[in-house]
Protein backbone atom coordinates (compact mmCIF):
# COMPACT_ATOMS: atom_id res chain seq x y z
CA UNK A 1 0.00 0.00 0.00
CA UNK A 2 2.85 2.37 0.90
CA UNK A 3 4.48 1.61 -2.50
CA UNK A 4 1.23 2.66 -4.46
CA UNK A 5 0.73 5.80 -2.22
CA UNK A 6 3.81 7.00 -3.45
CA UNK A 7 3.46 6.03 -6.68
CA UNK A 8 0.00 8.14 -6.57
CA UNK A 9 2.23 10.94 -5.09
CA UNK A 10 4.33 11.49 -7.88
CA UNK A 11 1.85 11.15 -10.74
CA UNK A 12 0.10 14.16 -9.04
CA UNK A 13 3.10 16.18 -9.16
CA UNK A 14 2.10 16.21 -13.55
CA UNK A 15 -0.56 17.40 -14.03
CA UNK A 16 -2.03 14.87 -16.60
CA UNK A 17 -2.08 12.75 -13.15
CA UNK A 18 -4.74 15.14 -11.88
CA UNK A 19 -6.68 15.13 -14.88
CA UNK A 20 -6.47 10.57 -13.68
CA UNK A 21 -7.16 11.35 -10.64
CA UNK A 22 -10.53 13.27 -11.13
CA UNK A 23 -11.21 10.89 -13.95
CA UNK A 24 -11.53 8.05 -11.98
CA UNK A 25 -13.76 9.22 -9.54
CA UNK A 26 -16.24 10.10 -12.50
CA UNK A 27 -15.68 6.29 -13.50
CA UNK A 28 -16.35 4.94 -10.30
CA UNK A 29 -19.16 6.93 -9.73
CA UNK A 30 -20.18 5.62 -13.42
CA UNK A 31 -19.77 2.17 -11.88
CA UNK A 32 -21.18 2.29 -8.58
CA UNK A 33 -24.12 4.86 -9.55
CA UNK A 34 -24.74 4.08 -13.68
CA UNK A 35 -26.80 6.85 -14.72
CA UNK A 36 -28.36 7.24 -18.39
CA UNK A 37 -29.68 10.12 -19.00
CA UNK A 38 -27.53 11.48 -22.14
CA UNK A 39 -27.13 7.44 -23.82
CA UNK A 40 -25.81 8.32 -27.31
CA UNK A 41 -25.58 11.72 -27.14
CA UNK A 42 -23.55 11.86 -24.42
CA UNK A 43 -21.33 9.25 -26.03
CA UNK A 44 -20.92 11.59 -29.21
CA UNK A 45 -20.43 14.47 -27.59
CA UNK A 46 -17.78 13.68 -24.90
CA UNK A 47 -15.89 11.26 -27.17
CA UNK A 48 -15.97 14.45 -29.33
CA UNK A 49 -15.05 16.01 -26.62
CA UNK A 50 -12.02 13.62 -25.63
CA UNK A 51 -10.66 13.46 -29.13
CA UNK A 52 -10.67 17.46 -29.40
CA UNK A 53 -8.97 17.98 -25.96
CA UNK A 54 -6.19 14.75 -27.07
CA UNK A 55 -5.46 16.87 -30.87
CA UNK A 56 -5.42 20.74 -29.07
CA UNK A 57 -2.69 19.20 -26.54
CA UNK A 58 -0.37 17.06 -29.14
CA UNK A 59 -0.74 20.38 -31.22
CA UNK A 60 -0.16 23.24 -28.06
CA UNK A 61 2.72 20.41 -27.54
CA UNK A 62 4.52 20.27 -30.67
CA UNK A 63 4.96 24.50 -30.50
CA UNK A 64 7.22 23.67 -27.44
CA UNK A 65 9.35 21.23 -29.32
CA UNK A 66 9.30 23.61 -32.11
CA UNK A 67 10.56 26.36 -29.59
CA UNK A 68 13.08 24.05 -27.95
CA UNK A 69 11.53 24.64 -24.36
CA UNK A 70 10.71 22.55 -21.85
CA UNK A 71 6.79 20.99 -21.58
CA UNK A 72 7.52 20.04 -18.01
CA UNK A 73 6.00 22.09 -14.87
CA UNK A 74 8.40 23.84 -12.61
CA UNK A 75 10.96 24.20 -15.00
CA UNK A 76 12.31 27.20 -16.44
CA UNK A 77 11.65 27.78 -20.42
CA UNK A 78 14.07 29.16 -22.56
CA UNK A 79 11.30 30.36 -24.89
CA UNK A 80 7.42 31.83 -23.79
CA UNK A 81 5.38 30.53 -26.39
CA UNK A 82 3.11 32.39 -27.67
CA UNK A 83 2.03 31.32 -30.87
CA UNK A 84 -0.52 28.71 -32.39
CA UNK A 85 -3.08 27.90 -29.84
CA UNK A 86 -1.34 29.84 -26.92
CA UNK A 87 -2.72 32.82 -29.20
CA UNK A 88 -5.91 31.83 -27.87
CA UNK A 89 -5.26 31.13 -24.34
CA UNK A 90 -2.13 30.60 -21.58
CA UNK A 91 -2.93 26.87 -21.41
CA UNK A 92 -4.36 24.91 -23.37
CA UNK A 93 -2.64 21.91 -22.88
CA UNK A 94 -4.73 22.16 -19.55
CA UNK A 95 -7.66 23.53 -20.93
CA UNK A 96 -7.74 20.01 -23.38
CA UNK A 97 -6.87 18.46 -19.87
CA UNK A 98 -10.30 20.11 -18.83
CA UNK A 99 -11.89 18.96 -21.98
CA UNK A 100 -10.97 15.59 -21.73
CA UNK A 101 -12.41 15.10 -17.84
CA UNK A 102 -15.50 16.56 -19.00
CA UNK A 103 -15.66 14.49 -22.20
CA UNK A 104 -14.96 11.53 -20.11
CA UNK A 105 -17.66 12.51 -17.78
CA UNK A 106 -20.24 12.94 -20.09
CA UNK A 107 -19.26 9.61 -22.12
CA UNK A 108 -19.77 7.54 -19.41
CA UNK A 109 -22.92 9.36 -18.30
CA UNK A 110 -21.37 10.67 -14.80
CA UNK A 111 -23.06 13.47 -14.56
CA UNK A 112 -23.07 13.79 -10.57
CA UNK A 113 -19.42 14.31 -10.86
CA UNK A 114 -19.84 17.51 -13.14
CA UNK A 115 -19.07 19.83 -10.38
CA UNK A 116 -14.99 18.18 -10.63
CA UNK A 117 -14.42 19.92 -13.93
CA UNK A 118 -14.39 23.20 -12.15
CA UNK A 119 -12.77 22.26 -9.40
CA UNK A 120 -10.14 20.61 -11.52
CA UNK A 121 -9.73 23.46 -13.01
CA UNK A 122 -9.16 25.43 -9.59
CA UNK A 123 -6.34 22.56 -8.14
CA UNK A 124 -4.48 23.26 -11.66
CA UNK A 125 -4.57 27.05 -10.87
CA UNK A 126 -3.31 26.56 -7.50
CA UNK A 127 -1.04 23.24 -7.91
CA UNK A 128 0.31 24.46 -10.91
CA UNK A 129 -0.74 27.94 -13.21
CA UNK A 130 0.12 30.35 -10.32
CA UNK A 131 3.84 29.18 -10.12
CA UNK A 132 4.36 28.83 -13.69
CA UNK A 133 3.15 32.38 -14.38
CA UNK A 134 5.22 33.59 -11.68
CA UNK A 135 8.56 31.84 -13.25
CA UNK A 136 7.50 33.50 -16.36
CA UNK A 137 6.99 36.88 -14.76
CA UNK A 138 10.15 36.27 -13.54
CA UNK A 139 11.88 35.19 -16.34
CA UNK A 140 10.62 37.58 -19.09
CA UNK A 141 9.37 39.97 -17.04
CA UNK A 142 7.55 42.68 -19.31
CA UNK A 143 7.15 40.53 -22.40
CA UNK A 144 4.87 38.24 -20.06
CA UNK A 145 3.31 40.73 -19.10
CA UNK A 146 2.02 41.60 -22.33
CA UNK A 147 1.28 38.50 -23.36
CA UNK A 148 -0.51 37.85 -20.34
CA UNK A 149 -3.06 41.29 -20.83
CA UNK A 150 -3.64 39.84 -24.25
CA UNK A 151 -4.36 36.02 -24.21
CA UNK A 152 -6.77 34.55 -21.21
CA UNK A 153 -5.39 31.84 -18.57
CA UNK A 154 -7.66 29.41 -20.26
CA UNK A 155 -9.66 30.54 -23.49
Amino acid sequence: MKAFAVWLVHRLELPPGWMLAFAALAWAQAQVLPLTVLGGVGDVIGGALVLAGLAVSGWAALHFILERTSLIPRTRPNTLVTRGMYRFSRNPIYLSDTAILLGLILYWDALLCLPLVPLYMKVIEWRFIHREEAVLRDHFGEEFEAYAARVCRWL
